[in-house]
C-alpha cells in the first residue's frame, strides 16, 4: 500500500530545504571571506576600517575627538538593535506561551498545523533572535574596548590592538545581522512551508548581490612609512636651505669685494 501523501508532508520537504539553501549560501560566503577576503563586502569593510584606525592614531590623542564619535555611532545603533532582538524574543516567548489552533493556523496554512510544529516555528524565531541580541552586545563591547584603547594617555599601544577590537566588532555586526536574515524565512514558515522557502530563495539572491564586492581596495600608505618620508623631506628642505644660505654668503661677498675701493 503505497503512502499516502497530505498536506502536512510539504514541511518535511520545502522547510529542510530552504534552511539548506541558506546554510549552503553562508558556508561559501564563509569560505570565500577566509580565503578572498577583498571579494566580500565584509573584508571589504574591515579593510577600510582597519586603514581608518591606522590614519586616526596618527592624530594626536587629544584631537581624536572625531573617531569617538563615529565609534559612538556604531555603539549606539548596536545598543539599539539589540534592544529590538530582546524586544521581538520576549513577544515570541509569550506568543509562545499563549499559542493556541485557530482557524487561520487550521484552514489556511497549507502544511503542518499541528502544536509541536508551531512551538518549533517559535522557538526556532526565538533562537535567532537571541543569537542576534547577543552578537549586537558583544559588538558593542568590542567598539568600547577599542575606545579605551584609543583614548589612552602617554601609551604606546600598537595600532593592530586597536584594529583587532573594532575588526571584531564589525564581524558581531554581521552574525548579528545573519541571524536577522535567518529569522525572516522562519517567520515566514509562521504562514507555511511555500511562502518560508520562497523567503529562502529570495533572501540568498539578495544576499548574494549585497555580499559580493568587485571594486578593487585601496592601498593605503602604511603608518610606518609615515615618518621616514617625512624625515626624508625634512633633510632634503634642509639641504636646500643651506645651498641657498651657501650662495646668498657667496653673493654678499662679491658685493663687498667690489665695494672696496
Amino acid at each position: 500500500m503505497g503512502l499516502t501523501w497530505k498536506k502536512e508532508h510539504i514541511d518535511i520537504v520545502l522547510v529542510p530545504t530552504g534552511l539548506l539553501i541558506m546554510f549552503c549560501y553562508h558556508l561559501f560566503l564563509l569560505h570565500r571571506h577566509l580565503r578572498l577576503p577583498h571579494t566580500t563586502t565584509m573584508g571589504h569593510d574591515n579593510h577600510y576600517r582597519g586603514a581608518w584606525i591606522e590614519k586616526m592614531m596618527q592624530v594626536e590623542s587629544k584631537d581624536r575627538s572625531q573617531a569617538l564619535t563615529v565609534i559612538n555611532s556604531n555603539i549606539s545603533a548596536a545598543f539599539n538593535l539589540a534592544s529590538i532582538s530582546l524586544v521581538l524574543s520576549s513577544l515570541i516567548g509569550a506568543w509562545i506561551g499563549s499559542s493556541s489552533e485557530t482557524t487561520f493556523t487550521s484552514q489556511l496554512i497549507y502544511g503542518n498545523t499541528s502544536q509541536s510544529v508551531i512551538a518549533i516555528k517559535h522557538i526556532s524565531l526565538l533562537i535567532c533572535f537571541i543569537v542576534a541580541f547577543a552578537s549586537f552586545v558583544q559588538s558593542a563591547r568590542c567598539y568600547v574596548h577599542s575606545i579605551f584603547l584609543i583614548t589612552m594617555p602617554n601609551a604606546d599601544i600598537p595600532i593592530t590592538y586597536i584594529q583587532q577590537a573594532v575588526v571584531s566588532a564589525s564581524n558581531f555586526w554581521s552574525v548579528g545581522m545573519r541571524a536577522l536574515y535567518f529569522a525572516t524565512p522562519l517567520l515566514m514558515w509562521v504562514f507555511g512551508p511555500v511562502p518560508m522557502f520562497a523567503s529562502s530563495l529570495v533572501t540568498v539572491v539578495v544576499l548574494y548581490n549585497l555580499d559580493w564586492n568587485s571594486t578593487p581596495l585601496l592601498a593605503f600608505q602604511p603608518a610606518g612609512e609615515r615618518p621616514e618620508i617625512l624625515k626624508k623631506i625634512g633633510q632634503e628642505m634642509t639641504a636646500v636651505g643651506r645651498a641657498i644660505g651657501q650662495e646668498m654668503t657667496a653673493v654678499g661677498r662679491a658685493f663687498e669685494h667690489h665695494g672696496r675701493p
